[in-house]
């Protein structure tokens, strides 16, 4: 989904023309995948986190 966004966005900003509900879809939409590749990137380096700290305790 994130490389599709980033593709339409790409289009979208090139046209000059692109109106101001256009654009604030967009954001709407580039806000909504940024906030679930932090909770992946979260959720990711936690688990790593952990299994530093359980390699540690061995």
């Amino acid at each position: 989904m994130a490389g599709d966004l980033l593709e339409h966005a790409a289009a979208l900003l090139k046209e000059k023309g692109a109106t101001t509900g256009e654009l604030r879809y967009l954001a709407n939409r580039l806000t909504e995948s940024l906030t679930d590749v932090k909770r992946v990137a979260e959720s990711r380096g936690a688990r790593l986190a952990s299994k530093r700290a359980q390699k540690n305790l061995k």
